[in-house]
């Protein structure tokens, strides 16, 4: 294979990543990492250091769009990210010493449960429930726009969406997919607040968690400019193109759609974590 044909699979495979990963949070390296790992043989430490700055790349690119459109929870973000930011760092030092084959396996478990998690159905919070008083007093509880009008929706169980947070960062650094299938569960599941909030409130904060974990990645040599260059510009470009869809897209489709890929893609790595191919 000539360095075009690989710079230009890897630019559309990269732009896919990066559309999927704008339209539900995922931050585009449940794509990225499978394609470099199982199709063109790289290292996976290398696929998960590159999936880190794609994750920076797709959050950059669409976090801004969904800010200027107010579906973001920008305040709920910076308070989780906090939460992030200090499991990442702890992941990616656990990363570095940890057989590749069992990176995979877990990589594709996490992918899995997170699969199965977007078919249950959420249980919607009755009427009257208790409010949540630790959201009310960091004033979490906002509201988003709609072709109906402003909808308000209030944050629940913050000390347990905070706990998942947490754990969602060091799953980032360890597997490099910037946690956003584990953070739209938190805040989608846990903390019960709408389904396109999450994945946009996912997708502002996915930058700051991989940043954090990419600089390990960066002190050990596994982010290749190589193939970092045409993964962030097919990334940006596929993430620009989904945060102009998610306004108009179904959120019952967004769900099949992240299920469907995560769970094949998972099924990949786990075969070739558990045969010693990767």
């Amino acid at each position: 294979m000539t360095i075009l044909s690989f710079t230009l699979i890897l630019l559309g495979g990269a732009f896919m990543a990066g559309l999927l990963g704008s339209l539900t949070g995922l931050g585009g390296g449940v794509v990225i990492i499978p394609l470099l790992a199982l199709v063109f043989h790289v290292d996976i430490r290398y696929a998960i250091g590159t999936a880190l700055v794609a994750s920076i790349a797709t959050s950059s690119g669409s976090a801004s769009a969904y800010v200027k459109e107010g579906i973001t929870n920008i305040r709920l973000g910076m308070f989780l990210e906090i939460a992030t930011t200090t499991g990442a760092v702890v992941g990616a030092l656990i990363a570095v010493y940890m057989p590749t084959n069992v990176v995979a396996v877990i990589f594709g478990l996490v992918l899995i449960f997170s699969s199965l998690m977007s078919f249950r159905k959420k249980m919607e919070m009755p009427t009257g429930a208790q409010k949540s008083k630790l959201a009310t007093q960091l004033r979490l509880n906002s509201s988003y726009p709609t072709a109906e009008g402003t909808v308000n929706y209030e944050v629940h169980h913050v000390p347990g969406g905070y706990f998942m947070m947490t754990f969602a960062g060091v799953m980032s650094g360890l597997l490099g997919i910037g946690s956003g299938a584990l953070k739209v569960l938190a805040m989608d599941n846990i903390m019960r607040i709408p389904f396109k909030v999450s994945t946009t409130t996912s997708n502002f904060m996915i930058g700051v968690t991989a940043a954090a974990s990419a600089v390990v990645y960066l002190q050990r040599g596994y982010i290749s400019p190589g193939l970092c260059m045409p993964v962030v510009l097919g990334v940006l470009a596929g993430a620009f193109a989904g945060s102009k869809l998610l306004t108009r897209a179904n959120v019952k489709w967004l769900r099949i759609v992240f299920s469907v890929v995560i769970g094949f893609l998972a099924l990949q790595m786990i075969y070739n974590g558990v045969t010693g191919k990767l």
